[in-house]
């Protein structure tokens, strides 16, 4: 019984700062996080939902996606690319260190090293940086996930399981919404080893009045609904394609910085 008191006191200590560690602090720090300047431009990141992107979102949670996908890119490291751009008033000079200089794969000291000694030498440079990682060679980003990202999300969904890819960057890779819908409605019908379950009851199926309607899905014949009715999507199933539609991590930021590829 001494000891009650005691023990009793540091249960509550340790779930005290477990809680102000776990969920005061972060609620601290997101509660003052404003959008983000995009590197080398003036853009702010993220961009505003939309309206439907923004009912969407719960959606996504009522119907347990965060369960299969997660929305979090990882990033082991980055590599550099030291590139000339001018060779400037003292080109023999320049010239020679590039016989002798790696400017590929580097990592950012050696890239800074190499930019040093071509810029002492009159040249001018730029330094182009790529993320590597196991996430960003699958194609699900093109960057590590920051807290930037989530600043419009409420609940974040993280998610912890990857039953299905990655979806934090899954408007770039499939941009078209008509995609998604079908892809929601009949999963095999656009991916042929898809184990996404369907969700049929976010759809209408109804009968043809007088002419098809134009928000009718496309469906292949496999995957059609029977002889003079089609398939329509409800408004939760168009909300939850335009919250799909804004996951677009794709601006370098100070905190997550790559060099988008040059435009053709």
């Amino acid at each position: 019984m001494k000891c009650g008191v005691p023990v009793f006191l540091a249960v509550i200590l340790a779930l005290g700062a477990s809680w102000l560690g776990f969920v005061v602090a972060p609620a601290l720090q997101l509660g003052t996080l404003r959008p983000a300047t995009v590197l080398n431009a003036s853009d702010l990141y993220p961009p505003q939902r939309t309206g439907d992107a923004t009912l969407g979102l719960q959606v996504y949670r009522a119907n347990g996606c965060a369960a299969c996908h997660t929305e979090q890119v990882r990033q082991d490291g980055v590599v550099c690319d030291v590139v000339l751009v001018e060779v400037g008033k003292n080109p023999q000079a320049v010239t020679n260190l590039l016989t002798t200089l790696t400017l590929k794969g580097l990592n950012p000291s050696q890239a800074a090293a190499v930019s040093e000694q071509l810029t002492s030498a009159g040249g001018k440079v730029d330094t182009h940086i790529g993320p590597t990682g196991t996430d960003l060679d699958h194609g699900w980003g093109v960057r590590r996930s920051v807290a930037e990202d989530y600043l419009y999300d409420d609940p974040v969904q993280l998610g912890t399981l990857r039953a299905g890819p990655d979806l934090a960057n899954i408007a770039l890779r499939s941009p078209d919404a008509n995609w998604h819908l079908l892809h929601l409605y009949a999963p095999r019908s656009v991916v042929n080893t898809s184990r996404m379950p369907s969700f049929r009851y976010l759809f209408t199926v109804q009968k043809i009045g007088d002419a098809p309607s134009p928000d009718a899905l496309n469906l292949p014949a496999a995957f059609a609904a029977r002889a003079g009715f089609e398939v329509v999507p409800t408004p939760a199933a168009r909300q939850l394609a335009a919250y799909l539609l804004s996951l677009r991590a794709n601006a370098p930021l100070h905190d997550a910085p790559f060099t988008p590829p040059a435009k053709p």
